[in-house]
């Protein structure tokens, strides 16, 4: 054998589990031939029991720490679900909002533009300048909020 073949048995050996069929079968039938290799998985698998038969008792501080830092998160993420469940009401309401003006808002325009005598299409471009641009102008906000936040660092979270 090469010194390939002992060097990716080693390395499957050292992975324990997680790899294909054709490598378990390629792995069983070297540790057949291979004496070398086959005291190396002995020698893991023994490592492996003695340590899995060890107990592990963590410090009370780091426990109280971790448990601190879970509930932390927890809170937050709940903060976050409450967050976004008013953030999808209120896109729900906008919606609906803006479904039940736009026809009255569209003869409002008609009505203003025929008193005040303007092409219909100078009122009809209005109407989209109107009804588009306070969307236009949040969703630039938001998004230059965003860009902000990422480059300065979103200090709002301590636990980064």
């Amino acid at each position: 054998m090469t010194r390939n073949a002992h060097d990716e048995a080693r390395e499957l050996i050292a992975l324990g589990e997680g790899f294909s069929n054709a490598q378990q079968t390629w792995l069983r039938a070297h540790l057949d031939e291979c004496e070398a290799c086959r005291h190396y998985a002995e020698a893991a698998n023994r490592v492996v029991r003695t340590l899995r038969s060890l107990p592990i008792a963590a410090d009370t501080r780091l426990v109280r720490a971790t448990q601190m830092r879970v509930r932390f998160h927890a809170s937050r993420l709940r903060e976050t679900r409450e967050r976004m469940w008013l953030v999808g009401m209120a896109c729900l309401g906008v919606g609906l909002s803006a479904t039940l003006t736009a026809p009255l808002l569209w003869r409002l325009f008609a009505w203003m533009g025929e008193r005040a005598g303007i092409a219909s299409s100078i009122w009809q471009a209005s109407f989209f300048f109107f009804y588009f641009a306070p969307a236009l102008v949040v969703s630039v906000l938001l998004v230059a909020r965003g860009t902000h936040m990422s480059n300065n660092g979103d200090r709002s979270k301590p636990w980064r």
